[in-house]
């Protein structure tokens, strides 16, 4: 667990695997709060590869969606070296001119990035379940049940199209 400067806080950052609609399929990976999103998704990424393996789920020429927070060179790579497709929203850091601006959206899919709402609602409904898990509990083991209980909720949230 570490603490955010900005938020005032103690807490965890948490990687989950949604699909298109939604629908977690796992968690892959819970961090501290100060850690940046950029050093973070190639452990991510290793374990979601890892998964799709164990499961059979075959992934190649798949889109991973992404906000700016993990817009770098090296994940574009990455995640293009494994037969996917990076939809990654450009992060707009030193871009004060329309040409750096329009560069940087050069290769972005704007058709595959509109589904992302899906993805948002999920994790807004993921920070709505996180009451559960209060952050001073000392056990990570309760932490990750009561996740694990979050996430079985939402799932039943999507499939019955309740909200």
């Amino acid at each position: 667990m570490g603490y955010s400067g900005h938020k005032h806080q103690k807490g965890e950052k948490e990687l989950t695997i949604t699909d298109n609609r939604g629908f977690i399929i796992a968690p892959i990976l819970t961090k501290p709060v100060n850690a940046h999103d950029t050093t973070i998704l190639p452990q991510a990424f290793t374990g979601l590869m890892t998964l799709s393996q164990r499961v059979g789920m075959a992934l190649r020429g798949s889109t991973l969606t992404f906000d700016s927070a993990f817009d770098s060179k090296a994940n574009h790579e990455r995640i293009k070296a494994h037969g996917l497709i990076p939809v990654i929203y450009p992060n707009l850091r030193n871009a004060k001119t329309a040409i750096v601006i329009a560069r940087k959206f050069r290769w972005f899919r704007k058709d595959l990035y509109k589904d992302r709402y899906k993805v948002e609602r999920t994790l807004g409904w993921q920070e709505t379940y996180r009451k559960l898990a209060l952050s001073y509990d000392t056990l990570k083991e309760t932490r990750l049940g009561c996740r694990h209980l979050a996430y079985s909720m939402i799932n039943f949230r999507i499939t019955f199209n309740h909200s």
